[in-house]
Formats: structure tokens, C-alpha cells, sequence
């Protein structure tokens, strides 16, 4: 049987990123239009709050498990950004605004996969 080792998730590198990813999600989605609240809106925020929300809920289970809900969190964190590429299209983001969530997307996905081979 395999040990549970928990993770303190506010200790956790890729869980803050998380909440600084979402932050920056709300912050975006503000000026998107209202026609868009339960469209694009409702997926982008649901999706931001579900990286960090994995992380935490992984934290603690089992490390077989835990990368299970790691799997969930990079999932959502790829989905994010096509949505984020699709609010850009549509001219509701700017291209600076894309670049600067994407590259802290990026930093999450590659730090969590790191962390995700070491457990």
C-alpha cells in the first residue's frame, strides 16, 4: 500500500502560480462584453479556478493519485489557453494581455509537469 505523504498545497509553488493565474483571469475577463457572462466568460473563469483548485484537492491524496488531479490541473490550465487565444480572436484581449497570461500558463505547465515526474 502506498504511503500518504500530504503536501502542504500553500507551500506549493504551482499552486500559487495557480492563484496568480486566476487572478489575472478576472482581472481580463472585466472588460469582456456581458453578451459573453455565460459563454466565454463562465468557461475561462471555471476553467482558471479549477488549475489551482486541482492542486489542492491532490494535495492530499496519494502520490499516484495526487498526479492524477496534476493531470486535471494541466488539462484545464491547456484549455485555458485556447480560450484565452479565442478572446483574443474575438478582440475582447489584447495581444499583450495574451502574452503575459500565456507565459505564466507556461511557467505553471512546465513547473507541474517537473513536479509531477519527481513524485
Amino acid at each position: 500500500m502506498e504511503k500518504r505523504k500530504r503536501h502542504n498545497y500553500k507551500n506549493l509553488k504551482i499552486w500559487q502560480i495557480g492563484i496568480d493565474i486566476v487572478d489575472n483571469v478576472y482581472a481580463i475577463i472585466e472588460d469582456f462584453p456581458k453578451e459573453e457572462r455565460f459563454g466565454l466568460i463562465s468557461q475561462i473563469s471555471r476553467c482558471s479556478v479549477s488549475i489551482p483548485s486541482n492542486v489542492a484537492e491532490g494535495s492530499s491524496r496519494t502520490d499516484k493519485s495526487f498526479s492524477h488531479f496534476l493531470d486535471i490541473s494541466l488539462g484545464s490550465s491547456f484549455e485555458l489557453e485556447t480560450q484565452l487565444i479565442i478572446a483574443f480572436k474575438r478582440s475582447y484581449i489584447t495581444k499583450e494581455q495574451l502574452t503575459k497570461i500565456e507565459l505564466k500558463i507556461q511557467e505553471f505547465q512546465k513547473m507541474t509537469m517537473g513536479f509531477q515526474n519527481k513524485l
